[in-house]
């Protein structure tokens, strides 16, 4: 974590200082400080457009009953844009702009899926996350011969158990 913050704080301003400095050399120190706003003010509308985009997504999968997945992350990639977008510097910019490519992303979430293992119907299918609509002891439960009605299934579920298991604890602090 310390490499991780080293580099965020102290190696990334360096680069970006040289580089702009490089940069002023060639088109002007004007030129080069006008650069960096407009790529701040385009970027902070790129982001608020998407933003608003994928938080429509986001409530639309929601309203379905659907997992948003792709769209948290893509939302999470945006929000990470838009900061880098409005630190000055050439480097966090183009960062910026690429994680606001919708391919980019796309690209970034095949990726992400091949590393994380997913648990429960459908994984790897249609939705990014999902999760397992049976635990181990539901599934050893089932492999001996009895069955598992979930309460979700039936419309009268109302008068069957919750599915929670009383318990007791003592908290130590």
């Amino acid at each position: 974590m310390f490499k991780f913050l080293f580099l965020l704080f102290i190696v990334v301003p360096i680069v970006e200082i040289g580089i702009l400095l490089q940069v002023s050399e060639v088109i002007g120190g004007w030129t080069t400080l006008l650069v960096v706003i407009a790529t701040a003010f385009f970027g902070a509308r790129l982001v608020k457009l998407q933003g608003l985009q994928t938080y429509q997504k986001i409530q639309q999968k929601s309203a379905q009953g659907q997992i948003p997945g792709e769209e948290l992350f893509s939302g999470i990639c945006i929000l990470i844009s838009g900061v880098l977008l409005l630190t000055p510097g050439i480097v966090t910019d183009v960062i910026g702009f690429l994680l606001l490519t919708p391919a980019v992303r796309k690209v970034m979430i095949k990726e992400l899926k091949k590393r994380i293992h997913l648990f429960g119907p459908g994984a790897g299918q249609s939705q990014f996350f999902t999760y397992t609509s049976h635990t181990h002891y539901q599934q050893d439960y089932e492999s001996q011969g009895n069955t598992f009605e979930h309460p979700n299934d039936d419309p009268d579920r109302i008068n069957r158990p919750s599915g929670v298991i009383d318990g007791e604890f003592t908290r130590k602090d």
